[in-house]
């Protein structure tokens, strides 16, 4: 892990942004962003296998896992997160990379791409193609879940995830497959929802989100699981309807995280769609 420093415009002048980041492997830049109150060791099942191929930059998003929350001024708002790692990229020399983003990571992959900041765009998940109905819903269980890992001690966190059952209890939410997360990860991202200082201000930010625009002359990637509980995946045909030039790929047995669900295959689609 490393952390860099950098500053972000706000209307009072410029701010300085802490973000932590692991990179790994060698080959075209590939940034990974992971989803709301998550953490970068959510892509771990597939970094390796993506580290054969491309110089892979997963981070923390300011306000997770080990990263800063936004300074004072800032709204962990669409436009202040990509100009962010827009600036990010910037202070790592990474020229245009690939992108790739889970569920709120998805949303602001797409974004990246919008703004022509990145080469190509692989989405798994994506925020943004609901309707107010499946906001809410959405919204519902991931306040439910943030709500029950702040009110779990520490020793029933552990205690759970030991068995298949127990961490079936804690993410399955997220994974159709949570028996095959490891104990350790599965604490570990249990303390990073509860601990996770941009979480209540990236949702209030998301409640009037909606990506509405076309992604022309850049390749994008849209896909979802099958077995995604959180953004149903009929909203993949939505995002097909938006951005009509984009790949959409069903992920077969995956929940709305999927790298962990199927790591092969995710990291296949990752490594197709960043071509």
């Amino acid at each position: 892990m490393a952390t860099v420093s950098f500053d972000v415009p706000s209307p009072h002048g410029p701010r300085t942004l802490t973000l932590s980041y692991a990179r790994v492997g060698t080959g075209e830049p590939l940034l990974l962003l992971h989803g709301i109150g998550h953490h970068r060791q959510a892509w771990d099942p597939v970094v390796d296998i993506l580290a054969t191929e491309r110089d892979v930059i997963a981070v923390d998003l300011p306000g997770f896992g080990a990263s800063a929350p936004l300074p004072d001024g800032l709204r962990h708002d669409l436009p202040t997160m990509s100009t962010a790692l827009g600036a990010l990229c910037d202070t790592l020399g990474i020229d245009r990379p690939h992108v790739a983003g889970n569920s709120l990571g998805g949303l602001l992959a797409l974004e990246l791409g919008r703004e022509k900041r990145v080469r190509s765009v692989t989405a798994l998940s994506p925020a943004g193609f609901w309707t107010p109905v499946e906001r809410r819903y959405a919204f519902g269980i991931l306040t439910a879940m943030r709500q029950a890992a702040r009110g779990l001690p520490l020793p029933v966190v552990e205690r759970l995830s030991r068995s298949a059952a127990g961490r079936t209890v804690l993410t399955s939410s997220i994974y159709a497959r949570p028996a095959r997360r490891s104990p350790e990860a599965v604490v570990a991202e249990t303390l990073a929802l509860a601990r996770a200082e941009g979480f209540a201000e990236t949702l209030r930010a998301g409640t009037t989100v909606q990506f509405t625009e076309d992604i022309p002359d850049l390749p994008v990637t849209v896909a979802w699981g099958t077995k995604d509980r959180l953004l149903v995946r009929r909203q993949g045909v939505r995002a097909k309807q938006i951005i009509p030039g984009a790949r959409l790929v069903r992920l077969p047995g995956c929940g709305h995280v999927p790298m962990n669900d199927d790591p092969a295959l995710v990291a296949r689609v990752l490594l197709d769609g960043s071509r």
